[in-house]
């Protein structure tokens, strides 16, 4: 996706505006969010099946059956959801009804969910539609009417362009809210996903800010003395966090998980990958009395449509988890296979879930690991591996404060590992994950550590310092990258001995940016993020390799756009692990003949390079893939096309190699593996076709075959 505009937005707007909104905390003490819901959504299914055929009252029934026989619900997966689609014509009053060709018995419906053991939910937007407002209909037990509440001049109601937008400081704005929530209430009704919301959306025009009518809903709620779920939707921005967590259950920060089209399926792992980006900038935003980080729904259980494996399933599932979000089901429940059942029904993962403890990264990059402490020594450790190919995972126990475990229990083989002392270390699958509860002892002290400010930093180029008020000293550093000479140089990263390190990076962006950090001259060293403020930062915390006395670091991205830059921070005594696997940008390599880089909003690094193949000349050559001993590697080649399409991989001297591959778009990489010798120190791999067109490349990672 691309990178969302607003960067040096103004802080002393953003004051106004928030002064300016009316803010209550009704949605919060409703007594239904105090723990993330579980259920199901129809949105996901509506994705691949006509809504028109599926979004009916016979098959929402199905659904709900299908939920209580299928076991789940006695695992906590109890709400029935209903997405968009199911409008029909309004009342007398303007408030929208069920289409009564496919719903012919709304309340009915409802009562068979209840029945059921089950909550009903349904889908809205803010506003009033255009033809509400035409016939100015009445608000019910006021003496106004819709015209009465409408913002003058009339002005698009929601970020989807959608209806009129309300004026509520005008009389009968609330009771028309008022007078809708009561109908849904009366029906039985029991969760409300509010879509479109901005600031947020991909759309931060504030000329259409609903934060008053998600504040309206809220009071809507609590005035119809009905427990009632409300989620807002979705992408919403973060510097109105405190707006959100008064006036809801949950809201969606980033966009939608279904492929839409883009993709046969109904997901794909790039769109689960990109939810381990954003959670860290809101991480801290979620709890009982905060609300919940809403990542979309779970396409687990429906394997040929799926879209993700099972191991790819236990991932998502396990972050999710991890994270505190609402648990909601995307596919359909009439099948769902054995082991969807399985990952899903895995009751001591939901208790991660429900724990009310979500977790903060510890450790960013490309095998990041989550914690959550729970108190009293106890500990969710989430260890994860987002390359395709086998890994190792090490994590050092004292990272967390403590030297070792007298309780280390495996949540998704449901095995105790026994004790671990000094560090735990496990070889995960590609896209795999190690799910563990743990209770630490032996406390240590935390390492030394230094801060090192952006703002004080070495400046190249555009990038140039911005007020910052969150930010660890009023300041950040902007407009770096998009260039090869607009950086962040730290000269004086001093340290007392040769070895790896902390680095802590803290830093704000609105959407998915990219950092390619070079540690005194070295190799790059990708760090992909993602958020939802560019005024808020967040910390990423990756190793870096230093040497004794003074080192230079510098941040940027020759082709794409980096986070804004707050600081950061060295700590550690220099034995931190590193990865034994390498990522290589394919835009940073070598590019001959035809071959460019360009902007990419879903490939790492944001950017790929193309244009590849069609003669030899056209290459993509890697000069520096080095390795410690001769071998057998795995190479990981993460790649777009459309269609079938070829690489010829030439290893050092080696004869080329045909790698026969398949995609359906250009927009969004995929992944294949293939094992090449590689020689001790540096090799060349060059990326080919001398006859035919190849497809684009993302980047290549280089992993030891364990």
């Amino acid at each position: 996706m691309p990178p969302k505009t607003g960067v040096f937005r103004s802080w002393a707007m953003l004051i106004s505006m928030a002064l300016v909104s009316p803010i209550a905390s009704h949605a919060q003490v409703n007594g239904v969010g105090q723990r993330p819901y579980l259920g199901w959504s129809t949105y996901s299914q509506q994705t691949i099946a006509p809504t028109q055929i599926f979004l009916t009252q016979a098959s929402i029934i199905a659904q709900s059956d299908a939920l209580r026989s299928s076991g789940l619900q006695e695992h906590g997966y109890n709400y029935i959801n209903v997405d968009a689609g199911w409008t029909g014509n309004s009342d007398a009053y303007g408030r929208t009804l069920f289409d009564t060709t496919r719903f012919p018995d709304i309340v009915a419906m409802i009562q068979h969910i209840h029945a059921n053991g089950q909550k009903f939910g349904m889908y809205l937007n803010p506003g009033v539609g255009t033809d509400q407002v035409a016939a100015n209909k009445p608000i019910l037990g006021t003496p106004y009417h819709l015209q009465d509440i409408i913002v003058q001049p009339a002005t698009i109601a929601n970020a989807f362009g959608g209806g009129d937008k309300i004026d509520f400081t005008k009389p009968g704005a609330q009771e028309y809210i008022n007078s809708i929530v009561d109908l849904y209430a009366s029906w039985g009704v029991d969760f409300i996903k509010l879509d479109a919301v901005t600031p947020g959306s991909y759309n931060d025009n504030t000329n259409i800010d609903n934060r008053p009518d998600v504040a309206a809903y809220s009071k809507a709620i609590a005035q119809s003395g009905r427990p009632i779920w409300l989620t807002i939707s979705w992408a919403l921005d973060q510097d109105y966090i405190a707006d959100w967590q008064a006036t809801s259950n949950a809201r969606r920060i980033e966009g939608d998980v279904e492929c839409e089209g883009d993709c046969p399926f109904l997901t794909e792992w790039n769109r689960i990958q990109v939810r381990f980006l954003d959670i860290p900038s809101w991480e801290t935003a979620a709890g009982p009395s905060l609300g919940w980080n809403d990542l979309d729904s779970l396409e687990i259980g429906n394997d040929a449509t799926d879209g993700i494996t099972p191991q790819e399933q236990r991932t998502a599932f396990s972050l999710w988890a991890m994270a505190n979000a609402p648990l909601y089901i995307g596919g359909d429940l009439t099948k769902m296979s054995a082991t969807g059942k399985q990952i899903l029904g895995n009751d001591e993962v939901i208790a991660v879930d429900q724990s009310g403890h979500p977790a903060q990264q510890v450790r960013a990059g490309f095998t990041p690991v989550w914690v959550s402490d729970l108190g009293n020594g106890q500990y969710y450790v989430a260890l994860f591996n987002l390359n395709a190919a086998p890994a190792r995972v090490t994590f050092p126990w004292n990272d967390l404060g403590f030297a070792a475990t007298t309780r280390t229990r495996d949540l998704w083989s449901h095995s105790e590992l026994g004790p671990s002392l000094i560090e735990y270390s496990t070889v995960l699958p590609g896209h795999g994950v190690r799910l563990l509860k743990v209770n630490g002892v032996l406390n240590v002290p935390p390492s030394k550590s230094t801060s090192y400010e952006a703002y004080q930093a070495t400046l190249t180029g555009s990038a140039q310092v911005a007020d910052c008020p969150l930010c660890s000293q009023g300041k950040k550093v902007g407009y770096i990258g998009i260039g090869p000479n607009n950086n962040v140089f730290f000269d004086d990263v001093k340290v007392d001995r040769d070895g790896t390190y902390r680095m802590e990076v803290d830093s704000a962006t609105l959407g998915t940016r990219s950092y390619i950090i070079h540690v005194n001259g070295g190799p790059a060293i990708t760090l992909n993020s993602s958020g939802g403020s560019g005024n808020i930062p967040s910390e990423l915390t990756i190793p870096v390799q230093l040497k004794k006395g003074m080192n230079s670091i510098e941040f940027g991205n020759p082709i794409s756009y980096p986070p804004d830059l707050d600081r950061i921070v060295i700590s550690g005594n220099g034995l931190e692990p590193y990865p034994e696997t390498q990522t290589y940008e394919a835009e940073l390599a070598t590019l001959n003949g035809t071959v460019s880089a360009g902007f990419n909003g879903n490939a790492s690094g944001l950017a790929k390079a193309g244009n590849i193949g069609g003669g030899s000349a056209n290459n993509v050559t890697f000069s520096d893939v080095e390795v410690k001993s001769p071998g057998t590697y795995n190479l990981e080649i993460d790649y777009l096309t459309q269609g079938q399409r070829s690489f010829f991989v030439t290893v050092n001297d080696q004869p080329a190699k045909e790698v026969d591959l398949n995609g359906y778009t250009f927009g969004t990489p995929t992944t294949t593996v293939i094992q090449v010798q590689l020689k001790t120190g540096k090799n060349q791999i060059i990326f080919d076709n001398p006859s035919s067109f190849a497809p684009d490349l993302d980047s290549i990672t280089v992993a030891p075959v364990i």
